[in-house]
């Protein structure tokens, strides 16, 4: 009897959406190009809502009680249309826009990691814990007890009435708002017509990147800098931005409007138009290359002088130099890339006849448009693996990139990083730490895994824990597999009979670099039994009396470069804090957090937290780099002197504490004070 034949799915689901917002489809040179169709991942069993294997759309409306009818993206006469028509009325269409676009963002963010994404965990409640009204323990529960899979990110196109779209940390959801629109040009928009957040583009995958970098970073709210939450904000922008050059037929369109100056104004670089309007301005909410003044309502282009970073503060304005600095370096790439293009065209004069650009022409500048984008993008993802899990500046972001790139792209035949460094120069930002900004200087130093001494062992350990993880995730697909057998491997599972590797990466951390100098060295974390002595608290699980220290991630990475260039790594970070006083001569004094509620009894103090990122090849199981926010001293414990960072701790305690450096502003933002963490940072951060 013969075998009935595996069933064969569609790689992708098409389904029609926004290239950018309504706004553009009411206008008559770009409704043509507004009005695409997203290529989305398939997903056999996606049900109502739609609800899938990443996204839960719920479409229930607060603001008038009622639940909307949800859409079947299953149904044949769905599919054969590649999903509903665009619609501004229709809240069926409003879920599959925020799932196409989420989808996309989603799958982009894959392909550069070279993994699954995987939501932030949600913290479990213990029967004996009860949980406080500000969202906190009232009392320690274990590692194993925080960490709670969480399937599906849930989405609400309709959460409430209001000028605002926000990711919701706490509750790990997308919420959509909309309003009636204040334009401040009634000749371009309808006074108090809706506008509905979840029908852009630009919106939806600015808050979808915020929930991705969550999964990735968590500790990137932490109050500790004016750069944390400004890079929120700046990456959720540029990944939002990027996307822009898949859609072919606007890039085209685009390409041809502007004879192929990109760096002028047009549609790539703008950022939300329509909610821009609504809200009282003249043209898009941010614009990563110039603004309209608003008396003349003329386009200008943003030149940079070199001050920005040393003077703006709000986190919008300081995260556009970020995103500008991204802009600037693809222009310059795709200017470069296009150069013999324009020489042919223009017989070497570089000057373009008047009239139209010829199809063929804008055909092959788009196609070099999309590839210097794409590589763009991928390049500040791939960073986020090359970041120091806490503390996130500028300049910490910079050299992820450049050593992330040649980490996997050995020859910079094209100067992309040249690029990224010449931008980021251009406004100001210069990396702490370094001499120079050379890419060699720029790039975090290999580790001589030879020189480590006595480490070998602990590494040696190490890579026998490793080979038996990658063995048990590398052939997984199923997401909550993929996390449930990394929190073994993290914590460890006392249930699961697998022999000693089982007892997961925290106790095998304890058990081979208890009291190591040489690991506190290269991490700037303690990991002696003295630990109080620089207010770390003990821990209560696998150590005894040793430190306490968190395991945030343990990532599997797979990545491929333009040419064929593999790359297998594991990304190990670690962090720990300590309870810090500064007294009234100036000097450090540490003190050991409460145990039970750790932002307990801090008046006068605060909480400072160091990280490392360590990433390891998994090709020979090695440590490969280093990536550090120092808590202790590095350089005192070449004399076995243990002491805290002085300099993080002042700049920490001057950021908490004088005026005018930016911590009033993110007090708003952050917390409810600079000393008790809010949860709900980015719904104050996007109120308009």
């Amino acid at each position: 009897m013969d075998k009935k034949p595996k069933k064969q799915t569609p790689p992708y689901r098409k389904l029609r959406g926004y290239a950018f917002d309504p706004s553009l489809s009411q206008r008559i040179d770009t409704a043509f190009i507004n009005d695409i169709v997203y290529r989305v991942p398939w997903e056999d069993d996606l049900a109502l809502g739609p609800c899938g294997e990443y996204l839960e759309v719920i479409d229930y409306d607060p603001s008038v009680d009622q639940f909307y009818e949800p859409v079947n993206l299953q149904d044949p006469f769905v599919l054969a249309q590649d999903g509903l028509n665009p619609s501004e009325s229709n809240p069926k269409f409003h879920q599959q826009m925020v799932y196409a676009v989420a989808m996309t963002t989603i799958k982009n963010f894959e392909r550069s990691l070279g993994r699954k994404i995987l939501w932030s965990f949600r913290q479990i409640t213990p029967p004996s814990t009860q949980r406080r009204g500000d969202g906190y323990l009232a009392s320690s529960e274990s590692a194993v007890d925080k960490y709670g899979y969480v399937k599906a990110l849930r989405v609400y196109p309709h959460a409430f009435r209001g000028a605002n779209a926000y990711y919701s940390p706490l509750k790990k959801a997308l919420l959509f708002g909309y309003f009636s629109a204040q334009p401040a040009d009634v000749t371009l928009q309808m006074p108090n017509a809706l506008v509905f957040t979840c029908l852009s583009h630009d919106i939806i995958a600015h808050e979808t990147t915020h929930a991705i970098l969550d999964g990735i970073h968590s500790q990137f709210t932490e109050n500790s800098n004016k750069d944390t939450l400004a890079f929120h904000e700046a990456f959720a922008d540029i990944v939002a931005l990027f996307q822009h050059f898949t859609f072919p037929e606007v890039l085209k369109h685009q390409v041809a409007k502007t004879k192929g100056n990109l760096s002028g104004e047009n549609l790539l670089g703008q950022l939300a138009q329509e909610f821009g309007s609504s809200i009282g301005r003249y043209g898009a909410l941010r614009d990563a290359l110039g603004e309209v003044d608003p008396l003349t309502r003329e386009w200008k282009p943003r030149v940079p002088d070199g001050n920005e970073y040393q003077k703006i503060v709000e986190p919008h304005e300081r995260g556009s130099i970020l995103v500008s600095a991204v802009f600037e370096a693809f222009i310059n790439i795709y200017n470069r890339r296009t150069a013999d293009l324009l020489r042919i065209a223009t017989s070497g004069t570089g000057i373009l006849p008047e009239g139209q650009l010829h199809p063929d022409l804008v055909n092959r500048l788009a196609e070099q448009a999309t590839k210097s984008a794409k590589h763009i993008l991928q390049m500040c993802i791939r960073a986020l693996d090359y970041c120091p899990p806490l503390d996130i500046n500028f300049g910490d972001f910079l050299r992820a990139v450049i050593t992330a790139d040649r980490d996997l792209i050995p020859e910079d035949n094209r100067d992309y990083r040249l690029a990224f460094i010449a931008a980021f120069r251009r406004r100001g930002i210069y990396p702490l730490g370094i001499k120079s900004l050379s890419e060699e200087s720029l790039s975090h130093p290999m580790v001589n895994f030879y020189h480590l001494g006595k480490e070998q062992e602990m590494f040696q350990r190490l890579r026998d824990f490793f080979r038996e993880f990658k063995n048990e995730i590398s052939y997984l697909e199923n997401r909550e597999e993929i996390f449930g057998k990394t929190k073994n491997y993290i914590v460890g599972n006392q249930d699961i009979e697998a022999g000693p590797l089982f007892d997961g990466i925290r106790k095998t951390l304890y058990e081979k670099i208890e009291n190591s100098l040489e690991f506190e060295k290269l991490t700037g974390l303690v990991f002696s039994k003295n630990c109080e002595a620089v207010g770390v608290r003990r821990s209560n699980s696998y150590s005894g009396d040793g430190p306490s220290f968190f395991v945030h991630t343990m990532n599997l990475s797979s990545r491929v470069g333009p040419d064929g260039e593999k790359s297998n790594q594991i990304i190990l970070t670690l962090t720990q804090r300590a309870g810090i006083k500064v007294g009234s001569t100036g000097k450090i004094e540490p003190f050991v957090l409460n145990k039970e509620n750790p932002y307990k009894n801090l008046e006068g103090g605060f909480i400072m937290r160091g990280g490392v990122t360590l990433i390891f090849d998994l090709d020979d199981f090695r440590l490969k780099y280093i990536i550090s926010k120092p808590l202790l001293d590095v350089k005192k414990l070449e004399k076995k002197v243990y002491q805290i960072d002085e300099k993080r701790a002042l700049q920490l305690y001057n950021y908490y504490h004088e005026d005018g450096n930016g911590a009033d502003v993110y007090k708003a933002y952050f917390e409810r004070s600079n000393l008790f963490p809010s949860f709900e940072p980015f719904a104050f951060l996007h109120n308009h």
